[in-house]
């Protein structure tokens, strides 16, 4: 198990992500969070399903909230993959 202060954690979190070694981030000297790598493929279907719905309806409850509309949404990520490409 490894320890790494939120700042670290931040700053190297793909590489961080990618490790199959369980992490303790800290923040001012106490446990922020804890990270266990899993395998996509060892989780369950209906985990993943059930995790998948819970989040969706998150999302829709937010935008909803937001006043935001489905073609709003598309149009903005449409323009950010262009802009993104053009990089």
């Amino acid at each position: 198990m490894k320890l790494m202060t939120v700042k670290e954690f931040r700053d190297k979190a793909t590489k961080a992500l990618k490790t199959k070694e369980p992490l303790i981030i800290m923040r001012r000297g106490e446990v922020a969070g804890i990270f266990f790598p899993v395998p996509l493929e060892t989780i369950p279907f209906e985990f993943k399903k059930d995790l998948f719905l819970t989040l969706t309806e998150s999302i829709k409850k937010r935008l909803k909230a937001k006043g935001a509309k489905e073609e709003e949404i598309l149009d903005d990520f449409e323009e950010f993959r262009k802009a993104r490409s053009r990089r």
